[in-house]
C-alpha cells in the first residue's frame, strides 16, 4: 500500500502506471472532486485543434479581448 512521505510524495504502483501509460518523468494533472484526488497523465498534442472553430474579432486588440473576458467572468 503506497504511503505519503513527509514531503507529500506518493509512489504510484507500477501496475497502475503501466495500465495508464505513466512513465518516469511524465507530466500529469491532478485535481480534487468529491473528496478524491484524480491523477490524469498529460498527453502531448491532446488539445490540438480544440480552438479550430473559434473565430476571433480582428477589431479587438489582445488587451481589449482580455479586458472583455475578465469583465464577463466577473473578475
Amino acid at each position: 500500500m503506497p504511503r505519503v512521505s513527509a514531503k507529500r510524495q506518493i509512489t504510484l504502483p507500477v501496475d497502475q502506471c503501466r495500465e495508464v501509460g505513466i512513465r518516469p518523468g511524465d507530466h500529469f494533472r491532478s485535481f480534487v472532486a468529491d473528496g478524491r484526488i484524480t491523477i490524469v497523465p498529460m498527453v502531448s498534442g491532446s488539445a490540438k485543434g480544440c480552438l479550430r472553430d473559434l473565430k476571433g474579432d480582428p477589431r479587438l486588440s489582445d488587451e481589449d479581448s482580455l479586458r472583455s473576458a475578465l469583465e464577463e467572468s466577473g473578475l
